[in-house]
């Protein structure tokens, strides 16, 4: 089976087959060093990041805290406090202002978990090798939302890779299970690495809708406090095959 619908939150969930991927970049910054091969078993990755409106479902049916901040300087564009709602015609944009520790209690909740970065790498390379983008060596704004500040878009706007996934690159940052250490790389096991065994933060990966491309790569690490809630961060669901 090479989809399945997740029935808790409407996900529709792609088979990532088992096998060996290699991840990180010669050509990148020094925590993509070195490039190096991973031996994982099949999963399944959402096509899309958590959208307001599967987050919703998560808040009515669990009491969970709403995605916006008591802070005026932050724009809250996507969320109604008053309703307790995406606002009208926000429902398809991803989720944001969610920190690692809501990210986590969404994924229990929907009966999946967070992927790991070996995960979310492989992913979204989408079967291509050495390449750093998801569809290959370029990236457009045909191609992924970045480099603006017009916010999010709408999931699903923009090409899929090869595996059917969309906005692996750019529109927000996707919060993966891995704490981060720069370094794990000259380290990591070569079956199914879980990330240090110790750390303060988590690793973030895809780049972000105000960013510029070299962020967008998929190979690209990025980190923060797991407490931390910001408006080009989300999350994406998976599942143990």
């Amino acid at each position: 089976m090479n989809q399945l619908l997740n029935p808790q939150d409407g996900s529709l969930l792609v088979r990532i087959p088992a096998g060996e991927y290699c991840i990180g970049s010669e050509n990148g910054t020094p925590p993509e060093r070195p490039p190096h091969r991973v031996a994982l078993g099949s999963f399944y990755m959402a096509q899309h990041p958590v959208t307001n409106a599967q987050y919703r479902r998560f808040i009515l049916d669990t009491g969970h805290r709403a995605p916006y901040l008591d802070d005026a300087r932050v724009e809250r564009e996507n969320w109604d406090q008053e309703r307790n709602a995406p606002r009208t015609g926000r429902e398809d944009h991803p989720v944001v202002l969610v920190s690692w520790h809501d990210a986590q209690a969404y994924c229990a909740w929907a009966g999946g978990r967070l992927p790991t970065e070996a995960e979310w790498e492989s992913a979204a390379r989408g079967g291509l090798a050495d390449k750093p983008y998801p569809w290959g060596d370029g990236i457009t704004r045909d191609l992924a939302n970045y480099d603006n500040r017009a916010g999010t878009t709408p999931v699903g706007s923009y090409p899929p890779n090869n595996y059917g996934l969309y906005d692996m690159a750019g529109n927000v940052w996707e919060w993966v299970a891995d704490r981060y250490a720069p370094q794990y790389y000259a380290v990591s096991p070569t079956e199914d690495p879980q990330g240090p065994a110790t750390g303060t933060v988590r690793v973030l990966r895809g780049g972000a809708w105000l960013l510029f491309p070299e962020f967008c790569r998929v190979s690209y690490r990025f980190r923060n406090s797991p407490d931390f809630r910001f408006n080009l961060i989300g999350f994406r669901l998976a599942r143990s095959a």
